[in-house]
């Protein structure tokens, strides 16, 4: 187990957001996180990050407490995350961008540089590496956005509805993008409302609903889960999967 969940509460007044969650991750999978809109997904990957402190339970990341942790601790110690809203450097090249990344384990700048330029051959950048992110298209933007977060050198790499915005042949690239970072030895946990992304890309599926688990187990399994039609995908969607 690379990262473990127990038990966690965290409340904003008088809102429950997350209420007595736990999630197991083994490693070297990928697990989708699923649910509706305001399910708790994102606050979950901000509890894990260090990015908000839970009211009780523990996160733990292989076999270490993080509860009380600053983010860019948690960040060095291999667990990083990318974002719905990708917000790059928009004015610094692609280049520098996932040298702010490498920065965070190599301090010298022709390492990081170096370490930088072999990411973006790896995620299909190269070519543009000094073009400047703001000009960059939004299916190269996630690129960008999924280089800088490997250049920190992640085990555990959290990856928040990575094709919103994306068109069905943009999010075909993603699929295989993720692929080919689980492939280097990358444990991924990713939220995400593309149900064909989903089924495609991941070992394991866990769904919340109000800030609670509502089912696990593995993607056949719980698309057809009644609990989770009702919550979550509808009956449209039952019905299509039984066809």
């Amino acid at each position: 187990m690379i990262l473990e969940v127990r038990d966690l509460i965290k409340n904003f007044g008088g809102l429950c957001a997350i209420d007595h969650f736990s999630l197991c991750v083994e490693e070297g999978q990928i697990l989708g996180l699923i649910g509706p809109n305001g399910a708790g997904k994102t606050t979950m990957f901000n509890l894990i990050t260090g990015v908000y402190s839970p009211d009780a339970g523990e996160v733990w990341f292989k076999g270490r407490n993080l509860i009380g942790l600053k983010p860019y601790e948690i960040c060095h110690m291999g667990i990083c995350r990318t974002f719905q809203i990708v917000q790059p450097f928009r004015e610094m090249t692609v280049l520098r961008n996932v040298m702010t990344g490498a920065f965070s384990r190599n301090a010298d700048v022709e390492e990081a540089q170096d370490k930088a330029r072999g990411i973006l051959e790896f995620m299909g950048l190269s070519l543009r590496a000094d073009t400047l992110a703001k000009e960059l298209t939004t299916i190269d933007q996630r690129r960008l956005e999924f280089a800088r977060a490997l250049a920190t050198g992640p085990e555990v790499l959290l990856m928040d509805e990575s094709m919103a915005g994306l068109n069905p042949a943009e999010c075909e690239v993603a699929i295989s993008l993720i692929k080919k970072i689980r492939e280097q030895g990358v444990t991924i946990v990713v939220v995400e409302h593309n149900m064909k992304a989903i089924l495609s890309i991941c070992d394991s599926i866990v769904v919340m609903a109000q800030g609670s688990k509502i089912t696990e187990g593995i993607p056949e399994e719980v698309v057809n889960d009644q609990k989770v039609i009702e919550a979550y995908l509808g009956k449209s969607f039952g019905d299509a999967a039984n066809r």
